[in-house]
């Protein structure tokens, strides 16, 4: 099957009925995102479909059709770290890193959607990315960083 991953047109060689997750990690090789609970709620496995955030655990192959997935992979450039991914190493928002690609993957979508979020805003986007290690207020902290760097180099 057919997919555009991170932007490029992929063949995946698994069954249609894969969920994504699987067919990234086992088809693809694509290991940021991770495996949690394989029922959607813990987040780790979060990527962008057309841009929106998804749980890769709980969406098949065959409902991708002429759609595009991100993976943490392709969140930033081949040159640069993502305002985000830089801002998260500045501040220490990774204690384990199990939960990384899915706090990104999160942030970044409320990031495109509220460029300059709210702590509310920010504690609203991110309460179903579960992070073991208690990280929140660094991750908070991280995004409104992000952000900052974000509104910086628009200017």
């Amino acid at each position: 099957m057919q997919l555009k991953i991170n932007g490029t047109e992929t063949e995946v060689p698994v069954a249609e009925d894969t969920p994504l997750l699987w067919a990234l990690r086992d088809g693809l090789g694509l290991t940021g995102t991770k495996y949690g609970c394989d029922s959607g709620t813990c987040g780790a496995c979060a990527v962008h479909v057309d841009g929106v955030l998804t749980r890769a655990c709980q969406i098949s192959l065959g409902e991708l059709r002429r759609r595009g997935v991100t993976t943490i992979e392709g969140l930033a450039g081949a040159e640069a770290l993502h305002p985000l991914q830089q801002a998260f190493i500045e501040l220490g928002a990774v204690h384990c890193g199990y939960c990384q690609s899915g706090q990104l993957m999160a942030a970044a979508a409320l990031l495109a959607q509220t460029p300059k979020p709210s702590d509310a805003e920010i504690d609203a986007a991110m309460a179903a990315q579960l992070c073991r290690c208690g990280m929140y207020p660094r991750i908070r902290a991280a995004i409104h960083r992000a952000a900052a760097l974000m509104a910086e180099s628009a200017r």
